[in-house]
């Protein structure tokens, strides 16, 4: 039986401003205080899994081990299934650091570029399929966690379409759309994304709904 987080304070295990609101968010009608562990002054361990499960799985105990409380660590990422299941939890590395254009900060064109070129690369009659995973870790002070694990499948498209998303969303359709994550309103996109999926996992082992 997965040991139940109840009400009271939550570490989210972030230093993402953006991140912790939309957790919070999401969180809040279950009675807890969701906090990030950028707030508490702690710092980002080393991300040195090799699956979304290991990296979740680190944030989320370090931010446990070092305040004391329970916390929650997302990690997510594309793969794919023509590149064998690459870039994977990579997926923001290939996403290297602008520094002599623009501010500092991810390049997404860059690394969706890099994809299709390593697509393209392949052959014209390459397979598009592609999918976005999403890990939660809730971890305890004592050690004790709990994983939840949500996907959606899609398809990638070229060139990159929609203004609305972030990542490697305005190249990927989920099965079943015309239009990219970048192209969906967020609410919609919340809906049947791999973080809801992941979330309404948690949501209904933790909290019975």
């Amino acid at each position: 039986m997965t040991r139940k987080i109840g009400s009271g304070k939550l570490v989210i295990a972030t230093h993402n401003a953006g991140k912790l609101k939309e957790i919070s968010a999401l969180l809040a009608p279950y009675g807890l205080d969701c906090i990030s562990a950028g707030s508490l002054g702690l710092p980002e361990p080393p991300e040195t899994g090799t699956t979304f499960v290991q990296n979740a799985l680190i944030k989320a105990r370090a931010a446990a081990e070092a305040s004391g409380l329970p916390a929650l660590a997302d990690d997510s990422g594309l793969s794919v299934a023509a590149l064998d299941g690459r870039p994977g939890v990579y997926t923001a590395d290939w996403a290297e650091t602008r520094h002599f254009e623009g501010p500092p900060g991810r390049d997404w064109y860059m690394a969706m570029g890099k994809v299709e070129g390593m697509l393209q690369a392949k052959g014209a009659d390459v397979p598009r399929d592609a999918w976005f995973s999403c890990v939660l870790a809730l971890a305890w002070p004592d050690g004790e966690h709990a994983v939840y694990e949500g996907r959606v499948d899609g398809t990638l498209t070229w060139p990159p379409r929609g203004e609305m998303g972030f990542g490697y969303d305005p190249v990927f359709v989920p099965a079943g759309r015309e239009q990219t994550f970048a192209e969906i309103a967020p609410e919609e996109k919340h809906r049947i994304s791999h973080r809801a999926d992941a979330f309404a996992k948690l949501v209904a082992d933790q909290f019975g709904v």
